[in-house]
C-alpha cells in the first residue's frame, strides 16, 4: 500500500511539472526561448532611440522658436521705423506746408475783373555766376489791379504768397539773370494772357486787412491733405505690423497655457 501511494504522488507531481513547462510550437526554433526571455536589453535600445528622437525634435523646435522670434523682432522693428519716420515726415511737413497753410490769411477764393496792368518801373534784382561772382540785373515791375466781384473792391494781384513778400508792388519777380531780355519777354507775355483774360479765380482776406489778393496759393487745401496723406498711410502700415505681431505671440501664449491645463 505504501508503494502504490508513493507511485502516485510521484506520477502527480510529473503531471504538474509537465503542465507548468510550455513547450515551443512544432516548426519553431528553441532560439525564440531566449528571446522571450532575455526582454531588459532589448527595451533598454528601444528606450535610447526613442530619447534620441525626442531629442532630435526638441532641437527642431528650439530652432524653428529661435527663428520665430528672430522673424517677430525684425517686424517690430521694421514697425516701429515707420512709425518714427511718419513722425519725422509728420515734423518736416508740419514746418514747411501746414503752418504756412494755417498762417496764410487769403483763405476765401472769388473771381476777380482785371482792370490796368501796366509796368510801373525797373526794379534791381541780385545774382550770382560764381564763387566770387556776383551782378545786380534790372527787371520791369508788372503792376496788376483786379476788382474782387464778391465785394467790389479794388486790390492789387499778386501771383502766390513768394511774390507778395518779395514785392507786394509787382505782380511777378522773374527770377534774376545777367540776360535782361529774358525777363522783359517773361512780362510781356504775362501782359498779355491778362489782357485776354479778364476774369480770373483769385484768393483775398475776408477780413479786408490785406490790401493784395493771390492768383494761386502755395499751399492749398488739396496740397496740404496730399502732403499728410502719405504719412499717415506710413504711420498705419506701422501701426498694424506691431499690433499683429503683438496679437500673435498673445494668441500664441494663450495656446500653450491651453495645451499645458489639458495635459
Amino acid at each position: 500500500m505504501q508503494g502504490t501511494e508513493s507511485f502516485r504522488n510521484s506520477r502527480s507531481k510529473m503531471r504538474s511539472v509537465q503542465t507548468t513547462v510550455k513547450r515551443p510550437p512544432d516548426g519553431a526554433d528553441g532560439d525564440m526561448f531566449l528571446l522571450t526571455g532575455n526582454k531588459g536589453p532589448q527595451s533598454n535600445g528601444r528606450r535610447k532611440i526613442y530619447q534620441k528622437i525626442h531629442q532630435y525634435e526638441l532641437k527642431d523646435k528650439r530652432k524653428a522658436v529661435r527663428a520665430y522670434k528672430a522673424g517677430e523682432d525684425r517686424a517690430i522693428l521694421l514697425g516701429l521705423t515707420m512709425v518714427i519716420c511718419a513722425a519725422m515726415m509728420y515734423f518736416i511737413l508740419g514746418v514747411t506746408v501746414v503752418r504756412p497753410y494755417l498762417d496764410s490769411v487769403w483763405t476765401e477764393e472769388s473771381i476777380c475783373t482785371v482792370l490796368n496792368s501796366t509796368v510801373i518801373a525797373e526794379m534791381n534784382c541780385s545774382y550770382s555766376c560764381g564763387i566770387d561772382c556776383r551782378g545786380v540785373a534790372r527787371y520791369p515791375c508788372l503792376q496788376v489791379f483786379v476788382r474782387i466781384n464778391a465785394s467790389g473792391r479794388i486790390a492789387r494781384l499778386s501771383q502766390s504768397e513768394d511774390s507778395q513778400e518779395l514785392s507786394s508792388q509787382c505782380f511777378y519777380m522773374p527770377k534774376c539773370n545777367r540776360d535782361q531780355t529774358m525777363a522783359r519777354v517773361v512780362i510781356r507775355n504775362i501782359t498779355e494772357r491778362l489782357r485776354v483774360r479778364q476774369r480770373l479765380p483769385c484768393f483775398h482776406d475776408p477780413s479786408e486787412q490785406q490790401e493784395n489778393v493771390l492768383l494761386t496759393r502755395q499751399h492749398g487745401d488739396a496740397g496740404a491733405l496730399q502732403s499728410l496723406l502719405w504719412p499717415s498711410c506710413v504711420l498705419t502700415i506701422g501701426l498694424i505690423i506691431v499690433l499683429m505681431v503683438k496679437l500673435t505671440q498673445y494668441l500664441s501664449t494663450l495656446c500653450d497655457n491651453i495645451s499645458r491645463d489639458k495635459r
